[in-house]
């Protein structure tokens, strides 16, 4: 049985993306994405189950850096979850008495409007993830936003999701060991790289992958630890890393740059 490593505790979204990706799987819920990938660096399971952007919030910086300084690991498949967020009180109590709201920064941010509209004076409370910040909710004046499909005893959802736009989703990648395989058919790359430090070095860079017609469809900039006013551009494209023509661009991009690291090659999954 295939073992799948999530952010923890059981009910969050990490663990609905894990099952997503091995319905039949052994999950298993970690502290921190970054214990999930030590996990699968020692090799006490097979995958590891990663956000990466979500629709309202962008990318997950924090994981975009840890698949750059991780080595020996490869993102190969890709998922997306429906969000729908719902406030979490205990049974009976009433809103106007909330005064604290706990849950992950990322659904806090996506809840923002609402929070302020309906509790302007709660504090938000940051919580290592959405499942987490139930075992917060101890009395009436307590909240947390969490899921909808999250049941537990002694407390209520709120009817309707409360996220600021209904329509939103987080993409994940499934890690494993190990790097590309070439014989993979998939239909999107993924990958960093850095320029060097001149005029039109990201042209250069970009122009390899208009010419070989590969689409890009995401780039992010992010800091170079250690490296004042240097950036590692983080880039997703169209592309089936089995033709040799695609690897030939990312061949090419890598002589012209400082540096290029493959982080994943995957299909597109809903």
């Amino acid at each position: 049985m295939e073992r799948v490593a999530y952010l923890g505790p059981q009910g969050s979204y990490s663990e609905l993306a894990a099952a997503k990706f091995r319905k039949d799987g052994k999950l298993i819920a970690c502290p921190s994405f970054r214990a999930a990938v030590e996990l699968l660096k020692k090799g006490d399971c097979d995958y590891a189950a990663l956000p990466i952007e979500n629709s309202l919030n962008g990318a997950v910086l924090a994981n975009i850096d840890l698949l750059q300084s991780t080595q020996g690991v490869f993102a190969c498949e890709h998922a997306r979850v429906m969000l729908d967020h719902r406030l979490a009180t205990l049974n009976g109590a009433k809103t106007d008495g909330i005064s604290r709201i706990y849950s992950h920064e990322q659904p806090l941010a996506q809840c923002a409007d609402y929070l302020y509209k309906n509790f302007p004076q709660a504090q938000l409370i940051a919580a290592p993830s959405t499942a987490a910040s139930l075992n917060a909710v101890k009395s009436e004046s307590d909240a947390a936003i969490v899921g909808a499909h999250v049941k537990r005893d002694g407390i209520t959802l709120s009817p309707r999701n409360i996220a600021d736009f209904p329509h939103n989703f987080t993409e994940f990648l499934l890690v494993r060991r190990g790097s590309a395989d070439e014989r993979a058919k998939t239909d999107k790359i993924f990958f960093s790289v850095t320029c060097r430090h001149k005029s039109g070095a990201l042209l250069d860079i970009l122009e390899p992958m208009r010419a070989g017609g590969l689409n890009m469809t995401k780039i992010q900039s992010r800091p170079i630890k250690g490296s004042s006013g240097e950036y590692r551009f983080f880039i997703e494209a169209e592309g089936d890393y089995a033709d040799n023509s695609v690897r030939a661009v990312l061949n090419g991009i890598e002589k012209i740059s400082l540096s290029l690291k493959l982080i994943g090659a995957y299909k597109s999954g809903d």
